[in-house]
């Protein structure tokens, strides 16, 4: 067997550290249109009047309105947003028209030129007002989503329960500020006869999906590619849709060539956040510390339309109880209307408000019983044979004590925190704190995601020897195409540069699903691994699956294949099947919410300046068990990302929203983490491979966004004393308002004067 180093350079870097990477932007078309959005000015509103200004002659720009798409809906997970707003619309910059101009300096002032004129109707921006009859945009209660997870009966056990805690935890908005903004560029192609949608994107057949809905046409009528994507983190799953639309029907009606590209504000302003949520947690314990019964409600705003919000609540919701065992939980969520612009896909996708929520509760429930955080979650964790809130068997042979006592004791936290107590008797203004979380993240699509989907790869042998692998899912940063080699090199027993990555084109690639949901490698990596065991089996080469000690590589066999077979295509083919031992019900939320779950606990000290309010991060450690690690730099650099977002949605990202759109829509006043605010971020690993990944690999990506916020919180409430703490992002005009109005720090602060749905008052 060739032995294999998986630190790897990574594949894509050296043409993006050049400068040679080719993104969206830098492609030049001959004939090219620039494209542009007029967008509506109001929450909600009829439209009455569209004023073109007369001095601009609108004869050389291309024009497309409502009246201009086929079938004017947005095909996601619902269809009732559409592709261009028509008599009325549901939120502030909200598409209107569609412009395409040679000009790009013109097609601006023809887009600031042009008045909308409408009658004003009422709007929603708080969901947690019920909605009026005039208010009703959705359905019969403007709900997307309602979500019931039930394990037990809750009620009589907290009749009798010794100890019950009960507390409301907020999380806002935040926005994902990619490098690469979004843009796509749209053309007819001669040679195929096809509709051309290049652009940035994560999820190539989901753009293809909406164009194929907007339009009226078949698949074969588009070819989706992706071009080098500069960042996503959730952003460029189900906005692309949008934009790739809009592009394409401006390409169509003037037969020219549109590229639309968004500046920062526009980004900002108009496109998906991560939606804000009030989580409440009712929770009895015994003397112990032990947890006998759970109910949890979850309110999200899910904006103006449905997006994704559904999917968001259910892996919010199934996430919400944490990595704890408890014989009685209920669980009940809403994901409701209101009139913002339309929160989406995040990194996390739900979990990481749920499980903000879970660890400071757990932490308030530790000082209510008088009994160290460290104790009540050794208490508490779930163990292999035990069952989730929706009875779920863990299979995962995970540890959670042992993960914990590992990151304790790398970390030095007993000492620390005797330091930090002693420190802060001493110090007139600073206050230092030490905190974790600990907490977990399912792998694939939730329940029968994956099963719906029915993903696909192929891989195809090269008459030289090589394998090319044919997937849908991209490369965006993370380190997919590096990854992807490294899979299939080492079940073929190759080196990763007789690898090729075929580049993502739905007109060539098969729908292997999304690239979301930590599925990418434990999902279509296990796919990527049946297709070549395919292929081996008819060029007649043992699979190493099925052979021990070394085997030659299959590059001669191959070679020698295509001699006896020439211009003979030879694919080897698997599709996603469900595994025997995973069982789901949609109906009643009960069963295998994921085939496997990654468990980290992630660990915070900080120091707080009672003076300015400023919190300082002194040290990080991030400890998980995601499997088999396929690339460790790559897997670490993840990590590292990951918390740095966390420590900016917990301490800085705050989206001051007004008229429920972005008003900070730039990065001088949203703040983001850069290195000067950061301590090393430590990232440590354990290994317990999953049957269910290639080599034993479960998900990694989204992982990491979910523990830094409660573990930040839980440091600095341990520095102040302080178990209100509740809400993030905890800017210090926010923590100083907070410890203003607080004359006994561990009284609650009221979640009406500070909450994510209104700016805070310096």
């Amino acid at each position: 067997m060739t032995t294999l180093t998986n630190d790897i350079p990574r594949v894509d870097g050296l043409a993006k550290l050049r400068g040679t990477a080719r993104y969206v932007d830098d492609l030049r078309i001959e004939g090219l249109l620039h494209g542009a959005t007029v967008r509506s000015p109001a929450p909600r509103g009829r439209i009455t009047h569209i004023h073109f200004d007369p001095s601009i002659n609108w004869n050389e720009f291309t024009i497309v309105t409502a009246k201009d798409v086929p079938c004017n809906e947005l095909q996601l997970i619902e269809h009732e947003q559409p592709v261009l707003a028509g008599e009325e619309f549901r939120h502030k910059y909200e598409p209107i028209l569609l412009l395409a101009h040679e000009d790009p300096e013109l097609l601006k002032k023809a887009v600031r030129s042009i008045r909308i004129d409408y009658t004003p109707l009422p709007f929603l921006l708080d969901p947690r007002i019920t909605p009026t009859t005039d208010l009703i945009q959705y359905k019969t209660d403007n709900v997307f989503k309602h979500l019931h997870i039930r394990k037990g009966d809750p009620g009589p056990i907290f009749a009798a329960a010794p100890h019950v805690v009960e507390a409301t935890y907020e999380t806002g908005l935040q926005e994902h500020v990619y490098l690469e903004t979004q843009g796509m560029l749209a053309y007819h192609d001669p040679e195929s006869g096809r509709l051309v949608v290049k652009g940035s994107l994560q999820c190539p057949f989901y753009v293809l999906k909406s164009l194929t809905h907007a339009f009226n046409q078949p698949d074969d009528y588009f070819a989706v590619i992706q071009t080098p994507t500069g960042g996503a983190f959730g952003g460029k799953e189900d906005f692309p849709s949008h934009i790739g639309v809009h592009a394409a029907l401006l390409a169509h009606k003037s037969g020219k060539p549109v590229k639309i590209i968004y500046d920062r504000h526009e980004d900002m302003a108009a496109t998906t956040k991560r939606h804000p949520s009030i989580v409440h947690h009712r929770t009895a314990l015994d003397n112990t510390g032990k947890l006998l019964a759970m109910e949890i409600d979850i309110l999200m705003d899910g904006g103006a339309y449905a997006t994704l919000s559904a999917v968001v609540l259910s892996r919010g919701g199934i996430h919400a109880p944490g990595p704890y065992h408890c014989d009685h939980v209920h669980v009940n969520g809403r994901a409701v209307l209101t009139n913002s612009v339309p929160n989406g896909a995040f990194r996390g996708f739900g979990a990481p408000q749920t499980l903000f929520a879970i660890e400071r509760h757990i932490d308030a429930c530790a000082a209510q019983l008088g009994i160290s955080p460290v104790d009540i979650r050794k208490r508490n964790f779930i163990h292999d044979g035990q069952t989730t809130a929706t009875h779920q068997v863990i299979k995962d042979k995970v540890d959670m004590s042992s993960l914990l006592d590992h990151t304790l004791t790398y970390s030095d936290y007993d000492s620390r925190k005797k330091e930090h107590e002693s420190f802060n008797k001493q110090h007139p203004y600073l206050r230092k704190g030490i905190g974790f979380a600990t907490f977990m993240h399912g792998s694939g699509f939730t329940g029968s995601g994956e099963t719906m989907l029915s993903s696909k790869a192929q891989v195809a042998g090269l008459p030289d020897g090589r394998v090319e692998v044919l997937i849908a899912n991209t490369e965006m940063g993370q380190g997919t195409e590096t990854t992807v080699r490294l899979i299939a090199a080492h079940r073929l027993g190759m080196q990763p540069e007789d690898i090729v990555f075929a580049h993502p084109d739905t007109s060539r690639v098969p729908n292997s699903g999304p690239t979301v949901a930590s599925r990418t490698v434990m999902v279509v990596g296990k796919l990527i691994e049946r297709a070549i065991d395919d292929l081996l089996t008819q060029i007649g080469a043992p699979r190493r699956s099925e052979a021990a000690g070394s085997l030659p590589s299959p590059k001669s066999a191959l070679i020698n294949w295509f001699k006896n077979n020439p211009n003979k295509p030879l694919l080897g083919n698997a599709t996603y099947k469900k595994p025997d031992t995973i069982h789901w019900d949609d109906a009643t939320y009960t069963g295998d919410a994921y085939a496997a779950y990654s468990w980290a606990v992630y660990l915070a000290d900080v120091t707080v300046d009672l003076r300015t309010c400023n919190i300082k991060l002194e040290d990080f450690v991030a400890m998980q068990e995601v499997g088999k690690v396929i690339h460790p730099t790559l897997a670490a650099g993840q990590i590292q990302g990951g918390v740095v977002q966390g420590i900016g949605y917990a301490l800085t990202e705050e989206c001051i929203q007004h008229e429920g759109a972005m008003r900070n829509n730039q990065l001088t006043n949203y703040i983001i983490p850069t290195s000067g605010d950061l301590p090393p971020i430590r990232v440590l690993f354990e290994e317990s491979p999953s049957d269910f990944g290639p080599q034993g690999a479960k998900g990694i990506g989204e992982l990491p966004i979910d523990g830094p916020a409660p573990a930040l919180l839980n440091a600095i409430c341990h520095a102040l004393g302080n178990q209100s703490l509740n809400i993030i992002p905890l800017t210090p005009e926010r923590l100083l308002h907070t410890l203003s109005n607080t004359s006994d720090h561990e009284a609650p602060v009221s979640a009406a004067k500070l909450n994510p749905w209104e700016p805070t008052k310096s």
